[in-house]
């Protein structure tokens, strides 16, 4: 799988699963960069087979409905969908 790496301040570890052509996925990965926050993500649309069916069932793990945006923060939260006012307050900006 190839995960995409954003630099930026350490605010926890986050991964952000996302469509290439969702606008409220590119939202999201725009929000986290003008926060200037480091983050992982991975276009889930443009994986094929088994990268994919993995992806899936890591998101299904927070997300049954596997919807887009999914942002997982720390491993102990999940932010489904753009809602920039929970993404900042998790991330405690």
């Amino acid at each position: 799988m190839k995960i995409e790496h954003v630099e930026g301040k350490n605010a926890g570890k986050l991964m952000l699963y996302a469509l290439s052509t969702c606008q409220w996925c590119r939202k999201t990965k725009q929000l986290l960069t003008d926060l200037g926050v480091g983050y992982d993500y991975l276009f889930v649309d443009l994986l094929q087979g088994q990268e994919k069916e993995q992806a899936i069932a890591l998101i299904e793990k927070w997300n049954p409905d596997c919807s887009f945006p999914t942002l997982v923060i720390n491993d102990s939260k999940c932010i489904i969908g753009f809602k920039e006012d929970a993404i900042k307050e998790a991330l405690k900006l």
